[in-house]
């Protein structure tokens, strides 16, 4: 008996324990499946809330529907170059004893630019000189010597009529004169040739002035872009010593692309800035359209001409060169801002101020110009919205923006 008293009085005390911890365990459960419901119906709420915010006028911005001109314009970045570049360098070898330009300094058409040492060349042109005296004293030998043949051959055709000379001697006499007619002859080309060699000379003597030469008016001013070189320095045949260019006019070098490229045309006029001279603008025609367009980029080259009297603009500076490609005299736009999307196609939602609602326009767009769009194909009124679209739909209702204050109440 005290045996199972003391089991069941085990069991007792283990039921009592467990109690507590049984109710807490139930009581979070409980709250877990309450926390869930309230979560769900907030969630309901929002929604309806929501779609019950979507009834309400959405407070939007507007503008006008116009008429007028606009152009389309597109800005392109680009470089300067020169419009004729070329290295001036000597036709023969030496040492430079005169180089009058420095960089930057102008040059003239046909200047000296450069003298070489000359002496060597000043030698072979006195020789050439001599050589040529000796060929002309040669000739001169030559021709007596064969005047003297001619008369000795007639002197013994006389002494043949008479009987006295033999067939011997005037065979002799013939073949001597022959001999004397073809010394004449090489007499006569050793002189063509000294006389060549002595203005060989005199040109090699010239090639020791180094001359700014190139094809164009010889008024025409142009410009050293760099030096090479200095005096006192031995240069050999064709080492460059100078480049001259030319900065009047000058080239504008851009690349565009293929949407682009099909609305250039030569001639059309060009405005260029620079950051060079803020605030200032340049003005250019296009000159040259390149026939390709390069495989790695896309795009094709094209040159603009620019006049630079004053040499302001220089080879390498950064441009931007705005061109109007097209221009339509008489059109209707809107503000860009108006163009929106919906399902795949562009429209715009036209402001009915009278009953503060919308109407979803379908549009096609056109040129763009700053802040103005074209409309094509379309014969609108009225005002758009530019800002909030986002949120409309067509037949939304919307809030109108506040009339701006003139400044005519506060007046009063």
């Amino acid at each position: 008996m005290s045996h199972a008293a003391s089991v069941g009085n085990c069991c007792v005390k283990t039921n009592k324990t467990n109690t507590p911890l049984l109710l807490l365990f139930l009581a979070i459960i409980a709250a877990v499946i309450a926390w869930l419901v309230l979560d769900r119906l907030g969630g309901d709420g929002d929604a309806a809330s929501k779609r019950r915010g979507e009834d309400r006028p959405i407070p939007v911005e507007i503008g006008t529907i116009e008429r007028g001109p606009i152009e389309l314009r597109r800005t392109f970045t680009g470089t300067l170059e020169a419009s004729a570049a070329f290295v001036i360098a000597p036709k023969v070898g030496g040492r430079i004893e005169e180089l009058t330009p420095d960089l930057g300094d102008s040059v003239a058409w046909r200047q000296v630019v450069a003298r070489l040492d000359n002496a060597e060349f000043r030698q072979a042109l006195a020789q050439a000189q001599a050589d040529v005296e000796v060929a002309r004293a040669n000739l001169k030998e030559a021709e007596s010597l064969l005047e003297i043949a001619r008369r000795e051959l007639q002197r013994i055709e006389s002494l043949s009529k008479r009987g006295v000379s033999s067939e011997s001697e005037r065979d002799t006499a013939m073949a001597d004169l022959l001999a004397r007619e073809a010394h004449l002859q090489v007499s006569e080309a050793q002189l063509v040739r000294a006389e060549a060699e002595l203005e060989a000379a005199r040109v090699r003597l010239g090639y020791t002035e180094v001359t700014a030469g190139w094809s164009g008016s010889s008024e025409e001013q142009r410009v050293v872009a760099e030096r090479f070189v200095d005096e006192g320095e031995t240069v050999s045949a064709n080492a460059p010593l100078l480049e001259i260019v030319d900065l009047d006019p000058i080239t504008a070098v851009f690349h565009v692309t293929e949407r682009d490229y099909a609305l250039l045309e030569l001639g059309q006029k060009v405005v260029l800035s620079t950051d060079a001279y803020p605030g200032e603008s340049f003005s250019g025609s296009l000159n040259r359209i390149a026939p390709v367009f390069r495989e790695n980029t896309r795009q094709a080259r094209v040159e603009l001409v620019v006049e630079n009297s004053d040499l302001r603009l220089k080879p390498g500076m950064f441009v931007r060169a705005t061109i109007v490609l097209d221009r339509v005299e008489e059109t209707l736009t809107i503000p860009a801002q108006a163009l929106t999307r919906r399902n795949g196609n562009d429209g715009i939602f036209i402001v009915d101020e009278e009953n503060a609602t919308v109407r979803w326009e379908p549009v096609t767009p056109g040129i763009r110009e700053e802040e103005r769009l074209q409309i094509l194909d379309a014969d609108l009124s009225g005002k758009v919205v530019t800002l909030g679209q986002q949120l409309l739909d067509d037949g939304s209702a919307i809030i109108l923006p506040e009339p701006q204050d003139t400044g005519n109440s506060s007046a009063n």
